[in-house]
């Protein structure tokens, strides 16, 4: 089993946004890591529009049902909050795999995962909105091995857990209680048979370490640290030194 890599462009698109020329193209962008070897784009399309724009999703799904060399086997990927709108966008894309996602439309970021005591109902009206789109349906939940059962049993397919508590631990006394609930989380993902991705502020520091925790996730989504890292390496190196950290764990 080999972790898959899927680059988030949404800061691509944000640094895009600071100027009216286009640049930098997340279109092109999304060629690039593609043919540097990536596995996938991950977006998160927000109603302000402030990074990922409706265009953007256009072109991305339009690039995705070429036959690019690039784009054969590779997966585009959409999260989001699952309002009717993001909803009626993801059913007309038809993605490969949609993330539902807790946070309100002005949130920073996603910084926590579903809480199944207090929004599963929620929670699976959702998943119900965007299951006419056909794809692969995968929930954000905190590292807690109840979640992924939870997340079962309410019809999701995948659970996306939320690495961002672990990330921000590193080099410090919490770090291996937060370390461990990763590992028993992806345990408990396994035991409940729901497949297992990961993402939020995982980075060349510690994807190695995360996974060797984790050692059944099927794929990390990186976006504000690979975007970070490309300005030192570019690109192309910076997706190589991905690959190579997840070819040398799995």
């Amino acid at each position: 089993m080999t972790t898959k890599l899927s680059v988030n462009l949404n800061k691509v698109a944000l640094l895009r946004n600071q100027r009216d020329n286009g640049y930098p193209d997340v279109l092109a962008t999304a060629k690039r890591v593609l043919r540097a070897g990536a596995h996938g784009i991950t977006i998160h399309p927000r109603p302000d529009e402030r990074h990922i724009r409706r265009s953007d999703v256009m072109d991305l799904a339009g690039l995705f049902a070429t036959d690019l060399p690039e784009v054969i086997g590779a997966e585009f990927n959409i999260e989001g909050y699952p309002s009717e709108d993001f909803a009626e966008l993801v059913n007309q894309v038809r993605p490969h795999q949609v993330t539902l996602v807790p946070d309100a439309p002005g949130a920073r970021t996603s910084e926590e995962g579903w809480d199944f005591d207090s929004r599963a109902e929620e929670l699976a009206r959702g998943i119900d909105l965007v299951r006419p789109s056909g794809a692969r349906i995968a929930v954000f939940i905190n590292p807690d091995p109840k979640a992924p059962a939870a997340a079962k049993a309410l019809g999701a397919d995948r659970v996306e857990m939320y690495t961002g508590i672990y990330a921000m631990a590193w080099d410090r006394p919490d770090f291996e209680p937060a370390a461990a609930y990763v590992a028993a989380t992806a345990r408990a993902a396994a035991e409940a048979e729901i497949g297992l991705n990961a993402g939020h502020d995982l980075n060349l520091v510690n994807l190695a370490d995360f996974l060797s925790r984790a050692p059944g996730c099927l794929e990390v989504s990186i976006g504000h640290a690979i975007t970070a890292e490309a300005l030192d390496y570019g690109w192309d190196e910076t997706v190589r030194r991905y690959l190579d950290i997840i070819n040398g764990i799995c």
